[in-house]
């Protein structure tokens, strides 16, 4: 029996762990600036926590590239699959995301089942249906990332027409090993370091002391933290934080509108520079009314197109373990984007879409 045990252990390492660690100090850092920038009346900051992550994502991408380049090299394994079942989950192009399970049957080792997503073409459609047999590749230490072989080698398309292959018992499923705690306790500390240090680095009293004779009354919050049934509600005077309970997500119908409703009673006219939105948070920095930034207004935004758009991050962009996601809409190009991200165990994904919530492009995971 093939299982994901069998493959190699890594995320428990000290290079996950350090990952795990920056990721986390980036977030909180980032957030933080934002939050701190908007009350303080600093622009410099608020971009310096939008732009962080960016650089952090171009730095982790470039760091992984001799990785990359050390798995391209190793030969992957070529084997028939039985296709068990398949579903498209979308549709927005010629090519279609199509999810797969498969039943794997190397020439040299027992068989067994795996999940994929593939991009087949709407004219190819109608060659893929339950009980037939392709071609697939994957890495050999890592049988989970199966890739369909859509033109094989005669060699291949030959056999793949005359074979019979047995569907492998569920049990036999393999997927990547998820996280470790460690992990997500690395992720925690470097997310508490990163805000801690953003705070305590440009907020002189961070912990209440009396500060009314160096900060001019604007800057100070507006309303304190206040707890209702929708969640926990934070507003300041140019920022408004609203947390869901445990058993609300952002996603429910509805609830992306009313929490903007919330952070934006007795200011709606006013715009935002970002609105930043997680499974149970919304956060909205609005633009101060002395300082000239780009700001959209929060009404324009295609509320009942992005639980759709979250639910396509998640499945089409080659995450297959998502663990996390968030979404970010700001003006910063020109014009109204919206960016889903989509973290799994060892990789990130992104989609980005304009205004009206019809995708643009897409950054699958490697």
């Amino acid at each position: 029996m093939v299982t994901a045990e069998s493959a190699r252990p890594s995320h428990n390492g000290p290079v996950a762990l350090a990952r795990g660690f920056l990721t986390g100090g980036v977030v909180g850092a980032s957030l933080a600036a934002l939050v701190v920038g908007t009350v303080i009346e600093s622009v410099p900051v608020v971009v310096a926590g939008l732009g962080l992550p960016a650089v952090y994502a171009l730095l982790f991408f470039l760091a992984r590239m001799p990785r990359r380049a050390r798995e391209a090299a190793v030969v992957p394994c070529t084997a028939l699959a039985k296709i068990e079942s398949l579903r498209a989950t979308g549709g927005e192009s010629a090519d279609i995301p199509v999810r797969f399970v498969l039943s794997v049957d190397p020439d040299d080792a027992p068989a067994h089942r795996v999940e994929t997503t593939a991009d087949i073409n709407l004219v190819d459609l109608p060659d893929y249906r339950p009980g037939g047999t392709v071609v697939v590749e994957y890495p050999p230490d890592r049988p989970w990332r199966v890739r369909l072989v859509q033109r094989p080698a005669p060699q291949w398309r030959s056999r793949a027409e005359s074979a019979r292959i047995d569907s492998a018992p569920e049990s036999t499923l393999v997927q990547q090993p998820p996280e470790g705690c460690a992990f997500g306790i690395a992720w925690l500390l470097g997310l508490l370091l990163g805000a801690g240090a953003v705070i305590l680095l440009f907020l002189p009293d961070p912990f209440g002391g009396d500060s009314s004779a160096s900060s001019p009354p604007s800057s100070k919050p507006s309303a304190a933290a206040s707890s209702a049934t929708s969640g926990t509600v934070t507003s300041s005077s140019g920022l408004g934080t609203i947390t869901l309970g445990r058993d609300r997500s952002m996603l429910d119908r509805g609830e992306l509108r009313r929490s903007v409703a919330t952070l934006t009673k007795g200011r709606a006219a006013s715009p935002a520079i970002t609105l930043v939105v997680q499974e149970r948070m919304m956060s909205v920095v609005f633009t101060p009314a002395e300082v000239r930034a780009p700001g959209f207004q929060l009404h324009s935004l295609p509320y009942e197109r992005i639980p759709a758009l979250v639910e396509n991050a998640r499945t089409t962009l080659g995450i297959d373990s998502p663990q996390s996601w968030q979404l970010t809409a700001d003006r910063i190009t020109g014009n109204l984007t919206i960016r889903i991200t989509v973290t799994g165990p060892d990789s990130t994904a992104s989609l980005e879409a304009d205004g009206a919530g019809k995708v643009l492009r897409r950054s699958p995971a490697p």
